[in-house]
């Protein structure tokens, strides 16, 4: 059974964008976790400045949570 050369490439492309995303996904999951990590290291270190540590955290999530999102669309505009 042969694939058409067009079928074939779609579903490269296809696997390709999933991977990509996935791997976005997986990197995005690891960074928030070594911010979190430093953060409660911090806190537990200098408890007086834990406002202003737990602050730059939530930031510093919210920016890989962002560059998270532009890659599941980028991928979603892949796929269809």
């Amino acid at each position: 059974m042969q694939v058409p050369v067009e079928a074939a490439q779609a579903g490269i492309g296809f696997m390709g964008a999933a991977l990509g995303a996935g791997l976005a996904i997986i990197g995005a999951g690891i960074g928030i976790g070594w911010i979190g990590n430093g953060a409660v290291q911090g806190m537990a270190r200098q408890p007086e400045v834990a406002g202003n540590i737990q602050t730059a955290a939530i930031i510093l999530a919210a920016l890989i949570e962002g560059a998270t999102l532009f890659a599941l669309v980028i991928m979603i505009l892949i796929v269809t």
